[in-house]
């Protein structure tokens, strides 16, 4: 457990961080909960079962967070679609949930619905019922994009793709994941 985590875990269970880092080393070493609890009482400051047990977990949730951290950020470099912001934001994701959130829109996606919809042209149609919602015709808005060649035999099909892609962004929409949670 690096001095981040030990200091982060001493916060949130309002121990020292001497404590969280002697229990930390012991665990590291093999120790199990109920020997640490029992035996090396002098070295964690007389922590009981459920504090050691809770700075196990928590260091462990903290590596995974940021090993998968790491991944995200090596995978966004490969692809080349890592800028500053979206690096700091990654930085400032403190749970697993707001980080996958934060990568939701970049995690390389199979062969959706939405992505057919795009393919076949419908992005304008999705951006237009998505900017005016006031005052359109829908069925009006879509004839224009009836095309059997791309596979849209008519504007049920347009719609229904247009549907899609709007469907597709708002599961990607972090804010809006976080606000339905």
């Amino acid at each position: 457990m690096n001095d981040l985590h030990i200091a982060r875990v001493a916060r949130e269970l309002g121990v020292l961080p001497r404590q969280v880092a002697a229990t930390a080393q012991l665990l590291e070493q093999g120790g199990t909960v109920p020997f640490i609890s029992r035996y090396r009482k002098e070295a964690t400051g007389s922590l009981d079962e459920v504090a050691i047990a809770r700075i196990r977990d928590r260091g462990i949730e903290l590596q995974e967070l940021d090993d998968r951290r790491a991944a995200i950020l090596r995978s966004l470099e490969e692809r080349e679609l890592l800028t500053d912001d979206l690096a700091r934001a990654i930085a400032a994701a403190e749970t697993m949930t707001a980080l996958e959130d934060v990568y939701a829109p970049y995690r390389p996606k199979r062969r959706t619905r939405a992505t057919i919809a795009k393919e076949a042209g419908l992005e304008p149609l999705a951006d237009l019922l998505w900017g005016d919602q006031s005052g359109i015709d829908p069925i009006g808005a879509a004839r224009p994009f009836v095309n059997a060649e791309q596979g849209i035999a008519g504007v049920e099909a347009a719609l229904s793709g247009a549907r899609d892609i709007l469907a597709e962004r708002f599961s990607d929409d972090a804010t809006a994941r976080a606000r339905l949670r």
